[in-house]
């Protein structure tokens, strides 16, 4: 009986996921929306016209979706993060071979 009063969280270390989209993904995709948003407001003051400010914005809002949505079936939940760590090590402590780690026996 003990074990019906409570109940087991199965969720508890797993990402959020959001339509597909994993971890930083979503937070990518929520500052490209804010900094669509901002471009809107800043060309709508500027006094471009309110159908280039419209196709401007759709335009790269689709555009941005696409990457981020590739990024994230390509790179997968932290590949990006590892992709990006891959790059900034320095080219003299690359080593593309384990030939200097093994013994000469």
């Amino acid at each position: 009986m003990a074990n019906n009063i409570y109940r087991v969280n199965k969720g508890v270390n797993k990402s959020i996921e959001f339509k597909g989209l994993r971890a930083q993904y979503i937070w990518f995709l929520g500052g490209g929306v804010v900094g669509i948003l901002v471009l809107f407001a800043i060309m709508y003051i500027a006094g471009v016209n309110q159908f280039i400010c419209i196709i401007v914005a759709f335009g790269s809002g689709s555009a941005m979706m696409i990457t981020v949505f590739r990024m994230s079936h390509q790179f997968g939940e932290h590949g990006f993060m590892k992709w990006q760590a891959k790059r900034n090590i320095p080219p003299y402590l690359r080593s593309k071979s384990r030939k200097h780690f093994q013994r000469n026996a």
